[in-house]
């Protein structure tokens, strides 16, 4: 007489209530990682040639510390000075990582390319799903498609500012930046057409290039500093680092510090890279939310020293902020640092950043093919044609790389007007990380079916944290750096405009059309996410065992699943029962 085995004990990795197994259509063996999909609802369409370190390396190079530290210098410095830069990043970082270990707990039960954009959905009260997804969608779109573009900015600046201290006669313009950045952004949608395979490889060796230059520079400004041959302390004195907030604002000083928070939240918010890459990833839902917690405690931490090297290496902040190199990081340096070590430090950063850049299009890329996988786009179904050849997503990361370069146009507005850039890749980042976690928290509470990486009790404080900071800071990152009646239009903080305009259009959108005809993503299999009462009833039909989930919510009608797999008619001498 064969044994009894419970389905939950097999070893297919799988969230669905009482382990149940999803159907294998085509017949042939499923893997663990593409048992977890089909059970969210899709179909494998990727190689899965990533793993838990190429994934890291992915995100740690779209995260790039170095280059987005030095594109971001002008916020972080000019809001708040040096005390901003050293214990304002500590406690950015506390809000940061309940984040990321939130997002890594989504990640863990529902690892698909839509990452935030399918949990919101599921997680969603009754009938709110699919405006949630959109939402939530929307918004992490655009934080992804304007990345490329600005740190490819920030890139275009230093190696125009590189020239200029070469040649003193030089001053960059706004075309010759915009030109470059063009360029730049060619190339990398060139780069990230190639093969799943190609890009891990070549992700590898730049995130390597990344932590190597990190750490190099981290060693040779305090170490190269010629400050004392200016007649200067080889190093400020910490009671004025850490005591002195600049007024770089017209706000008090506890606003001005939180305002400089822009440039910790832009830096740190490439950590959702590997949720978006988990269906290339082996073991998805161990290796992804692992990805995530790593890069983004990994980043927080080699982050803050290299705030503190600068905070205690810069001169004057006035003349980093208006220097006419168009650059704060190269004007930073070239009040501390001879001149060689300042072309160093430049080289180092510019193509740190020209791999940061590069990683931001992938993972950009990947977003805009699950969105249009589910038609959110209009021309959706050109955009989420996988290319037959490198079996990636082509379509999107081209689709992404024009809307980019018309993004840059913003250049022409000047310095604050492409500063925008910066603070919707922030803001729009960000609160599409939290709206999933807001609706897991406070609306889902202990129904939330976790995968196997958790965080236990601590999963409901820690989620509240996480929206409580981002609640503080969407508003805060809209403000002016001056008030009324010192406001101009030169003045004026242009995100809430660049990225609440779209976001505006986007829910009109929702009223007027969309919401007859987008109802989210795709879900074949019902997972119960939600964790709706019901229980499991099994009988045997042809020597098979078939197994019906009955399910519910208070005032519906009772629905069954039929589940039956290739996996269990291979097992028919074995006699299962439910959990």
């Amino acid at each position: 007489m064969a044994s009894k085995r419970r389905v939950a004990d097999e070893p297919v990795t799988s969230i669905l209530a009482d382990g149940d197994i999803p159907v294998s259509s085509n017949g042939g063996g499923f893997s663990g990682d593409d048992e977890v999909l089909a059970a969210l609802g899709y179909k494998s369409e990727f190689k899965r040639e990533f793993s838990l370190f190429t994934t890291f390396c992915v995100s740690f190079a779209v995260l790039g510390l170095l280059p987005s530290f030095a594109s971001t210098l002008y916020y972080g410095m000019g809001y708040a000075g040096t005390a901003g830069m050293t214990w304002g990043w500590v406690v950015a970082m506390v809000g940061i990582q309940s984040v990321a270990c939130s997002m890594a707990e989504l990640c863990s039960s529902m690892p698909t390319s839509g990452g935030l954009y399918y949990a919101s959905a599921v997680l969603a009260p009754p009938g709110w799903g699919p405006f949630a997804a959109w939402i939530t969608g929307w918004s992490n779109w655009l934080g992804q498609v304007t990345a490329a573009p600005s740190v490819n900015y920030g890139t275009a600046a230093m190696i125009l500012a590189a020239a200029s201290i070469q040649n003193q006669d030089y001053v960059p313009t706004n075309y010759q930046t915009f030109l470059l950045t063009v360029f730049i952004m060619l190339l990398h949608g060139i780069m990230s057409s190639l093969p799943t395979k190609s890009l891990a490889q070549i992700n590898t060796v730049g995130s390597t290039f990344n932590i190597l230059a990190l750490i190099v520079v981290l060693v040779l400004i305090p170490a190269g500093t010629d400050r004392p041959s200016r007649g200067l302390p080889r190093f400020t004195p910490s009671s004025e680092v850490w005591g002195t907030i600049y007024e770089g604002t017209s706000f008090p000083p506890g606003i001005s510090v939180l305002m400089s928070f822009v440039a910790v939240i832009w830096t740190m918010s490439g950590y959702d890279s590997p949720f978006h890459l988990a269906e290339e990833c082996s073991n998805a839902n161990i290796a992804s939310p692992r990805a995530i917690v790593l890069t983004s405690a990994v980043g927080g931490t080699f982050g803050w020293f290299l705030q503190l090297v600068v905070a205690y290496t810069v001169v004057d902040i006035n003349e980093v902020l208006e220097s006419e190199l168009g650059q704060p990081f190269a004007a930073y340096l070239i009040q501390c640092m001879p001149t060689k070590m300042v072309l160093t430090i430049l080289t180092l950063t510019i193509i740190a950043g020209f791999s940061m850049g590069q990683g931001c299009m992938i993972a950009a890329s990947r977003v805009t093919f699950a969105y249009a996988r589910d038609d959110c786009f209009p021309g959706s179904w050109w955009i989420k044609r996988i290319n037959p050849t490198t079996k990636t997503p082509v379509n999107a990361v081209w689709f992404n790389c024009i809307i980019g370069i018309l993004s840059l146009l913003l250049i022409f507005g000047g310095e604050l007007a492409v500063g925008a850039l910066f603070s919707i890749g922030a803001i729009a980042a960000f609160v599409a990380f939290t709206t999933p976690i807001f609706i897991r928290v406070f609306f889902v509470g202990t129904r939330f079916r976790p995968g196997p990486w958790h965080l236990g009790r601590a999963s409901i404080p820690i989620g509240t944290t996480a929206s409580a900071f981002v609640a503080l800071m969407v508003p805060i990152l809209c403000f002016p750096s001056v008030t009324s009646p010192d406001l101009t239009l030169e003045d004026m903080n242009w995100t809430c405009l660049v990225y609440g305009g779209p976001m505006f259009l986007i829910t009109v959108w929702w009223l007027v059309s969309a919401r007859k005809w987008f109802k989210g993503p795709k879900v074949n299999v019902e997972h119960l996410m939600l964790g709706e009462e019901g229980t499991v009833f099994h009988e045997t039909r042809g020597g098979v065992e078939v197994l019906f989930h009955c399910y519910w919510r208070p005032g519906q009608a009772v629905r069954c699943t039929t589940i039956v797999t290739q996996w269990q008619q291979q097992q028919k001498g074995a006699n299962y029962e439910s959990s």
